[in-house]
């Protein structure tokens, strides 16, 4: 097999911040040696996040078994996991904003027609659901657990409390037409074709899909980091993954 260097692009910060973690769980489990350093497993760990490199390629590069990948990753991800931002966290955080932007994205997975659950009638394609919510300069705040695919956007708010967080706190939400009826303080677009709507309707329209517009940064943030654009492992480990992820992208903002 020919092995060749890579580059991760991501900063010293975010390398640091894990290795941070996961030498302080190493503590607390009280282990004495490792194949690897914290800090190579914490470099493991991006590189598969980031890039998406398989566990083999990671196996090869680090010089270890793939189970050993295996295990410092899903070590890695549930220690990042653990520490990510709750919803009431960053609404409290949000608090201090004019107003947030809420959102969906489907993160696509690998699923056969058969799983229907996991299918998004929208996308037509199969995934998982996560809600998104951005201060008002598209920067992210939280992101929900995952649900499968074929859940509609409001859905996914309401069984995450996300609309009755934001109301509680008063806090404006700007979203699409996706989250009609949702009340609260959810603001949504006039619906209708552009065309039909009144003059004073359009404008309206044009003004929120600007404010909402910042809010596809977000999405962006997520889709840099390579897993997320495919992800191959069990739905079940999707929502650790994702949280992962956000704990690394505000550690290093």
């Amino acid at each position: 097999m020919l092995v060749y260097p890579s580059a991760i692009d991501l900063s010293s910060q975010s390398l640091r911040f894990l290795a941070q973690h996961l030498t302080r769980r190493r503590r607390e489990l009280g282990t004495r040696w490792r194949k690897l350093p914290a800090g190579q497993q914490a470099l493991l760990a991006l590189a598969h996040l980031r890039c998406g490199d398989t566990y083999a390629q990671l196996a090869v590069g680090f010089g270890v078994g793939v189970a050993t990948v295996y295990r410092y990753i899903h070590e890695a991800v549930t220690v990042l996991a653990a520490v990510a931002p709750t919803l009431e966290q960053a609404v409290t955080a949000a608090s201090a904003g004019a107003f947030v932007i809420l959102d969906g994205t489907l993160l696509p997975i690998d699923r056969i027609a058969a799983d229907r659950p996991f299918c998004s009638g929208k996308h037509k394609k199969h995934g998982m659901n996560v809600q998104v919510i951005t201060d008002p300069f598209g920067r992210l705040i939280w992101a929900s657990p995952a649900l499968p695919g074929a859940t509609h956007d409001i859905t996914a708010a309401r069984t995450h409390h996300v609309i009755d967080a934001l109301a509680e706190a008063g806090i404006k939400c700007f979203a699409d037409k996706g989250y009609q009826g949702a009340g609260g303080t959810v603001v949504v677009p006039f619906r209708g074709k552009h065309r039909n709507l009144s003059a004073g309707k359009q404008a309206v329209n044009v003004a929120h899909a600007k404010i909402r517009a910042v809010g596809e940064q977000a999405m962006a943030t997520l889709k840099g980091w390579r897993l997320l654009r495919k992800l191959r492992c069990s739905t079940t480990r999707i929502t650790d993954i994702v949280k992962a992820v956000l704990t690394l992208h505000l550690a290093s903002a």
